[in-house]
């Protein structure tokens, strides 16, 4: 796709890291409609991309996200129109279940790339907000920052992947407590029940994501795809089928010419040199 013609967010690419900016600076980078077709496209565009090895989601301005544009909130949105239109719907009988699906896929790229994602968050992440960040591998947080996930302020409950991937980070009884009353909770405390790996004065934000991103960016990339795909597969299926699929991920990385340079590399004590073969 045409990076240049998005309007809702923007992508930024340092070498072999990325940045992806939601940038709806004016309204917190609240969610809308096109900011979902937007995202879906571009997860499109970059799945098979060569060039990215770690990727950031960052909001511009004081907010990650304040969650769903709430003027998505009308008479329309139970017919499916509006609310979780986010583009070209999955195939479901009920119209209001595909369009629903349908925005899923503008965060569920972040979980499947073959690179890291890591969402560096400050300020709020909440609803929507939140739901985007726990689609990344990894979360940063700012000091000072505030996630939650207040569907049930609006009668509805957290429908982009938020029910599924909290449960996975904190549990299923926190994510319940989390969800059910709608609470916010502050940086320490994300980081306390694992819903953070890292919390880092506000300054430092961009400089810690660029930091850990490039340290992920520096690893064998069919090694980082591979373990990607076994630790998802550990918390979405049975042991039996995450061995099999760490195992056949293994077999690749064994097989590749990077394995041999990291092996030489190491010998001869200098940076590896990766080519993703």
């Amino acid at each position: 796709m045409d990076e240049s013609s998005l309007t809702t967010i923007r992508l930024q690419r340092e070498g072999t890291l990325a940045w992806l900016y939601l940038s709806r600076p004016d309204k917190l980078n609240s969610f809308t409609v096109t900011m979902w077709n937007e995202l879906r496209e571009l997860g499109d565009s970059l799945r098979d991309d060569p060039e990215i090895r770690a990727l950031v989601v960052i909001g511009e301005g004081r907010a990650f996200s304040s969650g769903i544009d709430t003027s998505l909130f009308s008479d329309r949105t139970v017919s499916g129109d509006n609310l979780g239109g986010g583009g070209e719907p999955v195939e479901h009988d009920d119209p209001v279940v595909s369009s629903i699906m349908g925005a899923q896929e503008a965060y569920t790229w972040l979980e499947e790339v073959p690179f890291a994602t890591i969402a560096a968050v400050r300020g709020y992440a909440l609803g929507a907000g939140l739901q985007i960040a726990l689609a990344c591998d990894l979360r940063i947080l700012a000091e000072g920052s505030q996630v939650g996930l207040l569907e049930f302020k609006y009668g509805i409950i957290p429908d982009l992947g938020g029910t599924q991937r909290l449960p996975r980070l904190v549990g299923a009884g926190k994510a319940k407590e989390l969800i059910m009353t709608a609470a916010r909770i502050d940086a320490d405390e994300a980081l306390r029940i694992g819903l953070a790996e890292r919390v880092v004065p506000d300054g430092r934000l961009e400089e810690e994501a660029r930091e850990l991103a490039s340290a992920i960016a520096a690893q064998p990339p069919l090694a980082v795809r591979g373990a990607k795909r076994a630790v998802n597969a550990a918390t979405q299926s049975g042991v039996r089928d995450g061995l099999r699929v760490e195992a056949e991920n293994q077999a690749v990385c064994l097989r590749s010419d990077d394995m041999k340079e990291a092996i030489a590399a190491f010998v001869e004590q200098r940076t590896p040199q990766f080519h993703n073969r």
